[in-house]
């Protein structure tokens, strides 16, 4: 169950010729495929792009309409390897996933795909998964398309852009027999906007029709002596090809002036950021028209040095646009432009920050320098610009507002599981602990700190690996999520552990779903899917690969049987890796699939018990352990009127889902019983409405006799 369903966006996708198609970034990308006569897509969610594979499998009857073969892929290689299918056959095929940690998973395959080359249009639709809004290392896609010479394509950021730049990828990857990136930020993903449709194509060639007609071409092959040839066909035709058809089809466009002294020359992703920090100044109007000359490269890779020279021809100062490192479009130009003789001041990573995202400060403000240091250069309407506003001091802020890390979801069943985790080390000493990608690496953050390193999707217990010794007898601690497990656990992980005879413990954490990406299905998810194969028991799959010790615990928020079984496995005499399965659903996925149901339930009048948890504040202490061992942002602290009690008590607020994990916290540590469950009880039955008022007398009976009483006692 994805956490956003666009089933009735995607009947947009319907939309033919002359039509105005309205949405969002990842819809109108899904529309360009079909308009394209795409044959085959695939891909491996991933922010900034999953939703496009939530699109992707919501419009299956509209693909399998157009005789579309649609499949959401095991990881980003096998995305990747479903390309082959246009290696040999005039067939478009697109892919897609995050980058660059996707691109790493996928690069066997693309290297393989880029020596061979394609006959059909080969597009892999990149989500360039940069800045501050990123939750991966900080690279860029740019490196891996020039090491195995794939094009790069970074359109403006509007759907008019995005649309034709898909349609221009499958053109220019058939025209020189190369695949093509698709580079997409997260603003591309979910900008909206407008474009003019076309009729959806059905393929010229789809996958059935090559599957009719077989062909074979060894020198697509990629074994010697055809991939030595490979390389040169690279060079020889494939760049040629391409250079030539992205000057006739003027892929990278110009805006401003044709002539003036000072210019720029922009990754076509950064344009909106550009014209708007040239508004600003006063350089440019708000409908896009610029005093100062751009060169806008909605194609990075390769470079059209004939361009390039062309525009930077008459200038003194030219500025490059170019976000993230290592600066390879400056050095590039800059190397175009000292081999041509030509003596302009090339600028970028100057005014510009060496690394980071480009924000609208970011750019107002490099911008500004760059403009400040060639003033005289300036066209006469333009005014000199302004000094860059002064940044607040950070570290006063840093004081003033308390910092807020990332954690767990409200209910989430892997917070009770760190929660064990940390009782044990509180037992038996601290291990070392190998985290994995996906929600369960919050518990590096507070209050848990549990976790050393995060070296890949699945790759938890492999890099745990290295300390598989048989010189002490403490054992390490891995963390695997179940979709790292089917991504590439299974065998990376578990079967390496078993393979080299690894006495760790393993914890494969099942939340039902590929839950950090969005809640997608994976093979051991629980629920029904009308066109994948789910509910194959990660359990079966472990022990089917050679583990022997297997537990398998069904429901994570009982803490005690958490901290029992995590024990056992680090004590047992066992040899060989210890595996357990801890499966409790995702709490989001659990409330969007439950919240809409049972407030139907309560409006047809049903009867509906609602659970809340809540802190008794005479009981508790305030010493606040419930938090240290839980950290649920519905638990809080809460300032009591008691002249007497200084501290602040716990406090549950009206976020609490009822999951319970408080009170099993409190009980498993032996903290203060201060947590209590109630039932909201809607649509009561007559028989519970006449229990309340029973409840409710005796209750009030019982205080007007405390209350008497404690008048006697004062007059005695």
């Amino acid at each position: 169950m994805a956490e956003r369903s666009f089933v009735k966006e995607v009947e947009k996708l319907r939309a033919g010729d002359g039509e105005v198609f309205r949405g969002e970034g990842i819809l109108a990308i899904t529309k360009a495929l079909l308009q394209n006569g795409v044959g085959y897509v695939g891909g491996y969610q991933g922010s900034p792009i999953s939703h496009l594979m939530d699109v992707l499998a919501d419009a299956q009857d509209i693909l399998g309409e157009l005789g579309v073969h649609y499949e959401a892929s095991a990881s980003e290689a096998a995305a990747a390897a479903m390309l082959a299918a246009s290696v040999h056959y005039p067939i478009r095929g697109a892919v897609t996933f995050k980058s660059t940690v996707g691109t790493n998973v996928a690069s066997d395959a693309l290297a393989n795909l880029a020596s061979g080359g394609v006959t059909g249009g080969a597009l892999v639709i990149v989500g360039e998964d940069y800045g501050e809004g990123s939750s991966i290392m900080q690279e860029r896609s740019h490196a891996f398309a020039m090491k195995s010479q794939i094009w790069l394509l970074d359109p403006r950021p509007n759907l008019p852009s995005i649309v034709k730049a898909v349609g221009d990828g499958f053109e220019l990857s058939e025209a020189s027999n190369t695949p093509v990136m698709l580079q997409v930020r997260i603003r591309s993903c979910h900008v909206h906007g407008e474009f003019n449709c076309k009729d959806n194509l059905r393929p010229h060639t789809t996958v059935a029709d090559a599957l009719e007609s077989p062909k074979r071409d060894l020198g697509r092959i990629v074994l010697p002596p055809a991939s030595f040839l490979h390389e040169q066909e690279k060079v020889t035709k494939r760049l040629p090809a391409a250079l030539d058809y992205i000057s006739k089809n003027k892929l990278n466009e110009h805006f401003g002036p044709e002539k003036a002294k000072v210019g720029i020359i922009l990754q076509g992703g950064m344009y909106n950021g550009v014209i708007r920090a040239l508004q600003r100044v006063g350089l440019a109007d708000v409908n896009g028209a610029t005093a100062v000359p751009l060169y806008v490269m909605n194609v990075t890779y390769p470079l059209h040095q004939g361009e390039i020279l062309e525009f930077c021809e008459g200038k003194d100062a030219v500025l490059v646009v170019e976000e993230g490192y290592p600066d390879y479009l400056e050095q590039a130009i800059g190397a175009m432009l000292q081999k041509s003789g030509q003596t302009i001041k090339l600028t970028g990573k100057g005014p510009f920050p060496a690394a980071g995202e480009y924000t609208g400060q970011v750019m107002l403000d490099s911008i500004q320098i760059f403009l400040a240091q060639h003033s005289d250069l300036l066209p006469d309407k333009g005014r000199a610009p302004n000094k860059p506003a002064e940044l607040p001091d950070l570290k006063e802020l840093q004081q003033t507002v308390p910092m807020r890390p990332p954690g767990f979801c409200i209910g989430c069943p892997e917070r009770p599981i760190f929660a064990a985790t940390k009782l044990v080390e509180n037992e038996l000493g601290e291990h070392h602990i190998a985290s994995d990608i996906g929600c369960h690496l919050f518990s590096i953050m507070p209050p848990f700190g549990i976790g050393s390193t995060t070296m890949g999707y699945g790759l938890g217990p492999a890099s745990a690996s290295a300390f598989n010794t048989t010189e002490t007898d403490r054992r390490t601690i891995s963390f695997m999520g179940d979709g790292g497990f089917w991504h590439n656990g299974l065998t990376t992980s578990i079967g390496n552990a078993v393979f080299n005879q690894n006495d760790g413990v393993i914890v494969i954490v099942d939340n039902y779903y590929s839950a950090a990406t969005g809640g997608q299905d994976i093979l051991s998810s629980r629920a029904n899917n009308k066109s994948k194969s789910t509910k194959h028991p990660i359990a079966e799959a472990v022990k089917g690969i050679g583990v022997k010790w297997v537990r398998q615990v069904d429901r994570t928020y009982d803490v005690t049987q958490m901290q029992n079984v995590l024990k056992e496995a680090l004590t047992t005499p066992e040899k060989g890796p210890k595996v357990i399965v801890a499966s409790s659903e995702c709490m989001l996925n659990l409330q969007r699939r439950e919240k809409p149901l049972l407030n139907k339930a309560i409006k047809d009048q049903k009867r509906v018990v609602k659970t809340k948890f809540g802190v008794d504040e005479d009981v508790c202490t305030g010493d606040h352990g419930c938090m240290r061992l839980s950290g649920c942002p519905s638990l809080t602290v809460k300032t009591l009127d008691d002249p007497l009690r200084d501290d602040s008590v716990a406090h549950i607020d009206q976020n609490c889902v009822g999951c319970g994990n408080c009170g099993e916290v409190a009980d498993a540590a032996v903290l203060c019983p201060s947590f209590y469950q109630a039932d909201t009880i809607h649509n009561p039955s007559s028989s519970e409405k006449l229990l309340r008022k029973l409840q409710d007398r005796v209750i009030s009976a019982l205080q007007n006799w405390r209350e008497r009483r404690s008048l006697i006692i004062e007059e005695l």
